[in-house]
């Protein structure tokens, strides 16, 4: 079987969570991960290079899984990287994905690579089920909810902020709104109404916490538009009590299809680990990326324009007998 060359570009959670993914597809081999930490705090029996050697593997790598964070390592990265190499990402702030898009778009057209930008669950598998919903009953409401879970994105947001030593970030949805709409009820929702976000950090000895709490709270694309709480913890408790990375949410549409048939479309997951889960989607959409691009596909993409046979192991013929 000839064996997907696979780059992990970051050692965090995601880049974990990646490489445990790649170590499970058998038509798949690690050829290193690429931090920017010393090797020496890398607990791992895979390859481990410094991120500074990566143009050094241009040509031994079919895609780079990219698990850097949203707020800052992709801006940078993805554009650089994509110069060089067929690029999967999991950027997920929702507001910036057009401009997001048109950097890498370019960067990866200047080297012929293809890169799909903004996979995992949300973006990603949700993105896809909105689409779905909304081409099947084009009249009526979608509705997404979030949590109870961490979200990665926004705790790394979080540690970005000067003072701030560590941080944990719940999405919470508003589960009154949520029985109401599976009931069948259309409602006019603002982001507020549908979740709240609390926040557990942990700070410098002489950090402003007020300035560091009015800084989460007003942050734009993450907290602004939401009822945020803010509880300052030790690095103890943090580490006790928020630790895990469970996640979830729904895709919910209420829809008609007739003048008088009110349909209900929702599709639910419930993640014990947010960034494995999220790590073995890139990782199967890495697959996809290397067969496109085999194909010719140059350019920036996004799942929408993934066919979901491409993700697959098994071939074509063995997915419409045991699947379709």
């Amino acid at each position: 079987m000839e064996k997907i060359k696979i780059g992990i570009i970051g050692y965090g959670n995601l880049g974990k969570g990646a490489e445990k993914a790649v170590k499970l597809s058998k038509d798949m081999e690690l050829v290193g991960i690429f931090t920017r930490r010393n090797k020496s705090e890398i607990d791992s029996d895979s390859n481990i290079y410094n991120i500074s050697e990566l143009e050094e593997f241009k040509g031994d790598i079919d895609v780079c899984i990219l698990c850097g964070g949203s707020a800052t390592d992709l801006w940078k990265q993805g554009p650089e990287i994509a110069k060089n190499f067929n690029t999967v990402d999991s950027f997920d702030t929702h507001a910036k994905i057009p401009e997001y898009f048109s950097q890498i778009d370019g960067s990866a057209k200047s080297g012929n690579n293809l890169s799909l930008i903004s996979t995992g669950w949300d973006p990603g598998l949700f993105s896809i089920h909105r689409l779905f919903s909304q081409s099947i009953m084009p009249v009526g409401e979608t509705y997404t909810f979030w949590g109870k879970g961490v979200s990665q994105g926004h705790g790394d947001a979080i540690r970005q902020i000067e003072g701030v030593k560590d941080a944990v970030q719940y999405t919470i949805p508003v589960e009154k709104v949520i029985s109401e709409i599976q009931s069948g009820n259309i409602l006019d929702l603002t982001t507020r109404d549908k979740h709240i976000r609390e926040c557990y950090v942990v700070v410098e000895e002489e950090a402003d916490k007020n300035k560091i709490e009015n800084e989460i709270k007003s942050m734009p694309n993450y907290f602004s538009d939401y009822d945020t709480y803010v509880n300052f913890v030790s690095e103890d408790e943090l580490k006790l009590n928020h630790s895990g990375m469970p996640h979830g949410g729904r895709v919910l549409r209420i829809g008609k299809t007739s003048e008088n048939i009110k349909q209900i479309y929702e599709f639910k997951l419930d993640l014990g680990s947010n960034p494995e889960f999220t790590s073995a989607i890139n990782v199967a959409y890495a697959r996809a990326v290397y067969r496109l691009n085999k194909e010719g596909t140059k350019g920036a993409i996004s799942v929408f324009d993934v066919p979901v046979s491409y993700l697959s192991i098994i071939s074509p013929e063995e997915q419409r007998r045991l699947l379709l």
